[in-house]
């Protein structure tokens, strides 16, 4: 499962003008499942999202977690992460899970990350979305279950 987190002020998905989905301060993750993924695997990487201390604190250092802060997060399918580009100039997304499978997983990891406490409001699967977002610090990190 590939996540790419921003830590954000405010974030917002729109379906046809329609805000479906926004959250405060917390972070916008955007997240592709890939084949080989499980409910387990995204409940780790729903822990290690909701644990990893990239919000400041006092000492305007970043060791807070979004569990320590009572922030939100907006979750995004998107799989784009999963894109190929070592051949030609077109990406290729046969690296993605199979939509229904991505679709289950991209449900399970929104409510592991629930499960933990913070407020999770989603996207909505294989709709054409337009995400907003104002990005604090920035902060964007890269998560790769394969790696992490």
């Amino acid at each position: 499962m590939r996540a790419l987190i921003q830590r954000v002020s405010e974030a917002a998905v729109r379906i046809d003008g329609e805000v479906v989905g926004q959250c405060g301060a917390g972070l916008l993750i955007l997240v592709c499942a890939v084949p080989g993924d499980d409910e387990a695997v995204g409940e780790k990487l729903a822990a290690k999202i909701a644990k990893l201390r990239i919000f400041e604190d006092e000492a305007g250092k970043m060791n807070r977690a979004l569990l320590d802060t009572g922030g939100a997060a907006l979750v995004v399918s998107q799989f784009t992460l999963a894109a190929d580009t070592r051949r030609g100039n077109r990406p290729g997304f046969s690296g993605a899970a199979a939509p229904d499978e991505a679709n289950r997983l991209y449900r399970a990891f929104a409510a592991a990350l629930a499960a933990l406490g913070p407020s999770v409001e989603t996207g909505r699967f294989g709709a054409d979305m337009k995400v907003s977002l104002v990005n604090d610090g920035p902060v964007t990190i890269w998560i790769d279950t394969e790696t992490a």
